[in-house]
Formats: structure tokens, sequence, C-alpha cells
């Protein structure tokens, strides 16, 4: 691992308590938890602790799956999660070696983690909910039950050599198709609401970056990993991580030799967006809120850097500007709300404020992180937006605010604070996005309203003056205007370096 931690965006998550009760809810973890109380203070089962096959069929009553063709076998994983995860303890009995597959060779009890799920701290079902999850993922990226069967040697070994499987590979897709999914729940492109075709989230993974149009050969393979994620996502569905809706039965077909595949070409891979209705027909998934926790913990455990909307509630005015402009807009302004609202008006003014100077690289970028921030303060901080109106830096967002919030008797600039104010503003908007259509129509605007702009403009007194001149020659769509610029940012280099 490089000594730099890799940086997820934030992502805002509910509290402990809602994220608790949405795992005691989880279909997996509830019907878990019900066959623990069921097995009381004693349930005689199978040498691996599995239920026989009289007890399977009570137990799948209980859970109300009788009449679901699919019952005993989601029965038989809850049941497995209760053992996993310590909501059932099992005893091998003596003697019990060499006794039939559906015959008693040891006993189940309710397990001792099962008081958790009424007596534990939200952070403990959590954890508890996370370890039955860990054995879920490794059922995922296990191969097919029937594959194996098929590898048995002759005398009963697996041959695993003739296994097309490889378990750090397949364990390593499965994490980064849950951490592209967590990117995108977290730039506010995925959501239970918004769900990921999934075409676009096996391509993401499958097709380079570079590629324009995918060749038969990689939509194949985008195929073949849609095929793995859809047998996937149906497992992990039932934990409450994700929602998945599977892809349509009617578009998989077996192939000898080759196993099942989706039998038309596959849609939302090319450049031409196809019908939203059918689309869907090829699967759609979400993270949950619990699955974001989950992938987060994860991400935690493994050295990732995945910050949570909240965690610079208590950090110093510096610390948030910096951070905030790496933020996507709902989070950013998620995260300053839960900054403000630690401290009052008027003292998180006056921190904010002085915390936006400077004349570093990073500068323009806090003193605009600063600006939308201070948007959210009402009135009682005006007092500290007076006591900057000569600040060179800061005088200028000053007025924009006490415009913004209606107060009178707002000095007017000079000349020399508005064009600093536009170079930082700029500069600050060049950090965040170089070529961003709202940049290109600013500096059109800029120009056209002011016919004397260049003239003026090279001779501020801004660290970022010639870079914001060279970088407006290159976002002015007129070639005449565009060589002003050029011409203004070459004169002031030469006045920097006099």
């Amino acid at each position: 691992m490089s000594a730099e931690r890799p940086t997820m965006p934030p992502v805002r998550l509910p509290s402990d308590a809602e994220l608790a009760r949405d795992a005691l809810s989880a279909p997996l973890f509830a019907r878990a938890a019900r066959l623990a109380r069921w097995a009381g203070e004693g349930t005689p089962v199978g040498a691996g602790g599995e239920l026989l096959a009289g007890q399977l069929a009570t137990a799948t009553g209980l859970l109300g799956l009788q009449d679901d063709e699919d019952g005993p076998a989601y029965t038989a994983e809850a049941w497995q999660l209760a053992l996993d995860t310590g909501l059932v303890e099992f005893t091998e009995d003596p003697g019990a070696e060499g006794v039939g597959s559906d015959e008693p060779s040891g006993t189940a009890v309710a397990g001792e983690e099962l008081d958790t799920l009424t007596t534990g701290s939200p952070q403990d079902i959590l954890e508890l909910w996370l370890g039955g999850l860990e054995s879920v993922l490794a059922d995922a990226a296990a191969p097919d039950l029937a594959e194996l069967v098929d590898q048995l040697t002759e005398d009963g070994e697996l041959d695993l050599d003739a296994i097309d499987w490889n378990p750090e590979e397949e364990a390593d897709f499965l994490d980064g198709v849950l951490g592209n999914l967590y990117l995108l729940t977290a730039l506010d492109e995925g959501s239970p609401e918004r769900p990921v075709p999934l075409p676009a989230l096996a391509a993401s993974l499958i097709v380079p970056d570079d590629m324009d149009e995918p060749t038969d050969d990689v939509l194949e393979d985008v195929s073949d990993a849609m095929m793995r994620l859809d047998d996937q996502f149906r497992l992990l569905a039932p934990t409450g991580m994700i929602t998945y809706q599977p892809v349509d039965e009617a578009l998989i077909e077996e192939i000898d030799g080759e196993g099942p595949h989706i039998r038309e070409s596959v849609d939302g891979v090319d450049s031409e967006v196809p019908e939203e209705e059918d689309v869907t027909r090829y699967g759609m998934v979400a993270l949950t809120p619990l699955g974001l926790f989950a992938v987060r913990s994860r991400m935690l455990e493994a050295g990732v850097d995945a910050p949570a909307v909240g965690d610079l509630a208590d950090a110093d005015a510096g610390a948030l500007l910096d951070a905030l402009p790496r933020h996507p807009e709902g989070a950013a302004r998620a995260e300053a709300e839960l900054w403000l609202a630690r401290r009052g008006p008027l003292d998180a003014a006056r921190e904010l404020l002085a915390a936006a100077r400077g004349n570093d690289e990073d500068a323009p970028r806090r003193r605009l992180a600063c600006q939308q921030t201070l948007t959210l303060v009402g009135r009682e901080a005006e007092p500290a937006m007076r006591d900057v109106l000569d600040d060179r830096e800061l005088g200028g967002l000053a007025r924009v605010w006490l415009a913004e919030h209606g107060a009178t008797d707002i000095p007017e600039p000079g000349e020399a604070m508005v064009f600093w104010l536009t170079i930082d503003t700029i500069a600050a908007q060049l950090a965040a996005d170089p070529d961003s259509p709202e940049l290109r129509d600013l500096v059109e605007g800029l120009v056209g309203g002011h016919s004397g702009f260049f003239d003026a403009a090279w001779r501020v007194d801004h660290p970022a003056t010639a870079d914001v001149l060279e970088a407006m020659g290159r976002l002015h769509p007129d070639r005449k205007t565009a060589k002003e610029a050029r011409k203004a940012a070459f004169k002031a280099r030469s006045a920097t370096r006099r």
C-alpha cells in the first residue's frame, strides 16, 4: 500500500440507532434471529450443525416460506447465518462420527449473541450484523456448488486446478463492484431511489477507460460479469446491504459448455442510451444506507480514508474550509450545517473569515468555501462582516453577504477590490473545474460587461492573476478576445518578475 491513503468522497449516514433498526429488520438477519429463538434449549442437527430434513421443513413453515419453492434454501441460509454469528451454537455429540447424513449428530441451542439483539447497544448490533455480512460476502465470492460437484474426481476429491476460480480475484472483483457503488452513492449518482443499471456497473469494471467502442469480446466479458453479479446480488439483497432488481429470466439462456449467458445484446454499454423500461430488465442495484455503512466500515479497515458527513463538526474552520471544496455539493452543505450548529453565528463567522485569509495556492478555494458557508449564517453575523470591509481579501465577499442579507449602509468597493475579488473567484473555480460551462459563461460575461477588463486585470496584485488571465484566453470563444487575455497574462507575469 502506498504511503498516501486513498480518499473517498464523504457519505451521509443515518444514526447508529437507525442503522441498527435496519439491520434487525433485514430479511436474512431477522430470519436468523427467529430461528435462534426457535432453537431454544436444544434442537437435533446434523454433523456440520445443519438442520435435518424434518427440522428444516418445520423451520421453513415457521418463517412462512413453506409455499416458496426456494423456501427451504432461504431457511438453510438463515440457519447458517445464525451459526456464523453466534445466534445459534452447535455442539457435536460424542460418538457421532459415522452417523448418517440425515441423523442427529449434535445439538444446536440459542447462542449468547441472541441477547445482543435485545440488550446490546446499536453499535453491538451493527458489529454482529457486519460479522454475518462477511460470511455472506465470502459465500457470494465462492464458486457455484454445482460447478464444484462437476469437478469431483473419481475418488471424490475436488480438482481445484479444473475450476476457473481464484478466490482472491473473485473477492477483489466483488469489492471493486461495491466500491464503485459506494463512489456513485457518495457522488449522489446512485441511491435506492436512483438505482444503477447492472450493465453500466459491470462495464465500469470491464471496459477500459480509453476504449471508445467496446469490442465483441469485451461485451462478452461484460455479459459474463453481469451473470456473476446477478448471482452475487441475489445472495446479498436479503442482508439489507443492497436493493436489487434481478436480471429478467427471459433474457438468460443456457449455452452448452458455457453456462448461463445474457441472451440479447447488452444494452447500456454502448453510446446509445436504451429506453428506461429496457434497462431495468437487465438488473438494477443500489446500496442501502446500511450497505453504505458496511462498505465504509470495510474500507476503513483496509486503510482507505472514507470520511462521513459530520466528521468535521468539531474541527477548526481551517480544516473545514480545506475539505469542503472536495465535497459533492449536497455533502458540503450538510457538513457546513453540522459545523455551524455547534457554534454561535457571530463566532462562527469570525472563525471562518480568519481561516479564509492567505495568499497560498489553495486560498481562493478556501474563500469561496467560506463565502458559501456564510450564506447559511443569519443576520447575527453582520458585525463580523463589517469588521472586514476594508480587508482586501475579505472585503468583497463581506459586501456580497451584507447585500444578500438586506443590510444597509454598505460602502461601495473600490475598483481595485472588485478586480481582486474577480480574480480570486475565477481562481477558485478554475481549481474546482477548469472547463465547466458555468466558468466559461462567467468569463464571457465579465469581458463583455467591461470594455477595458484586461487593461485593468493584469495590474491586479493577486498571486493567481497571470494564471487566471491565461485561462480566460483558453476559455473565451472569441479569438481576438482570447489573444488580448494572453497578452494581459504575459504583462502580469512580466510585472511579477520585476
